[in-house]
């Protein structure tokens, strides 16, 4: 995905790229945001932010979604063992 988010401030546009996540979520990427502009976001109480891109977990806690390497969490605790939990986060399958 190569598609940008335009946030004008105080006149100055500029573009924040848009990135997908893993179960199709788009996000806006605001890394950049502080150098060019100065300004910091507010997200109160940590609801709206992504902190990382991970490989191995994506957790929606709205909907009660926590998957480990794509597979449901609770199937992962209910179904492996510990040699297969730590085979699938080493090596991802």
């Amino acid at each position: 995905m190569s598609k940008t988010a335009t946030l004008n401030i105080d006149g100055k546009e500029l573009a924040l790229p848009l990135v997908e996540g893993t179960m199709g979520e788009v996000g806006l990427d605001v890394g950049s945001l502080r150098k060019d502009t100065g300004v910091i976001t507010l997200d109160p109480g940590y609801v709206n932010t992504g902190s990382c891109t991970s490989s191995i977990t994506f957790i929606d806690g709205e909907k009660g979604i926590l998957k480990y390497r794509g597979y449901a969490l609770e199937d992962v605790c209910t179904h492996c063992s510990f040699i297969e939990v730590a085979y699938l986060l080493i090596y991802g399958n």
